[in-house]
């Protein structure tokens, strides 16, 4: 049994420094031995939840710009698998979610550059799902909920996005974490961990420093996908914190 997990990939940049962050994910990939990983990417986003269906191996997509030309080198081979891309378009359906499914999209970097961290050789099938940051918290909640009993099966359900997620407040300058970020996260934490979704789900009017810490929901929704996943019995636990250039929040947790 492999908890679902969810992660904060930060910037494309984690996949060639060498922090806290990563030595986290490295030691993480070393615990555990998955069957195959479902990966849901703050940088995939669609009305419609999409699922990566091939058996092929994936492009590896260069999302971003200004960055060293090593980021750009990198590969990733990791292969799709169509008959578990099924599976879980069944589920969903089964719940009433609509549902698609894609056979040319790539890895982006929310999956492959936490996935590079955790496991540098590829040795599994990886699914990669789409978001839509305009569904509701709890509507999000319900889409990990159609997962749940994927980690019976050692299959690791992962959310990639951060909790603190605002690059216009960046402290480039900043050699502790802002106030503000671990007030947000404090609070995020403490509600998981108490499990009182109603306050979770109300968390644009309910935690501190909301606004701030979440301009756009498209890297925080993750969390509900995954946290929803997971089994409501099992104690929720913080598995790595840290932070860089004062607020960009590597918040990752463990359901």
């Amino acid at each position: 049994m492999i908890s679902p997990i969810f992660v904060g990939h930060g910037s494309p940049m984690m996949a060639i420094q060498d922090t806290a962050c990563t030595q986290f994910l490295l030691d993480y990939g070393k615990k555990v031995a998955p069957k195959a990983i479902v990966i849901f990417t703050a940088h995939w986003e669609t009305d419609v939840l999409t699922i990566s269906s091939t058996n092929e191996v994936y492009d590896t997509i260069y999302d971003f710009r200004g960055f060293p030309d090593e980021l750009f080198q990198i590969k990733y081979p990791a292969k799709g698998d169509v008959a578990l891309a099924q599976s879980i378009a069944e589920r969903f359906q089964a719940k009433g979610i609509p549902v698609q499914l894609d056979s040319t999209r790539g890895l982006d970097h929310g999956s492959w550059v936490p996935l590079s961290r955790m496991f540098p050789t590829p040795s599994c099938p990886v699914i990669q799902i789409s978001v839509n940051p305009y569904l509701p918290p709890a509507q999000q909640y319900r889409i990990g909920q159609a997962l749940r009993g994927l980690d019976q099966e050692d299959i690791l359900i992962v959310g990639s996005g951060a909790t603190v997620h605002n690059l216009r407040a960046l402290n480039w300058n900043a050699t502790e974490p802002d106030a503000w970020a671990l007030e947000f996260d404090d609070w995020l934490a403490a509600n998981m961990q108490a499990q009182n979704l109603e306050a979770l789900f109300d968390y644009a009017a309910s935690a501190p420093n909301a606004k701030m810490a979440v301009p756009r929901p498209e890297h925080f929704i993750p969390l509900f996908i995954a946290m929803g996943s997971g089994d409501p019995q099992r104690p929720v636990e913080i598995i790595h914190r840290s932070y860089e250039v004062g607020s960009l929040s590597y918040l990752s947790v463990g359901f």
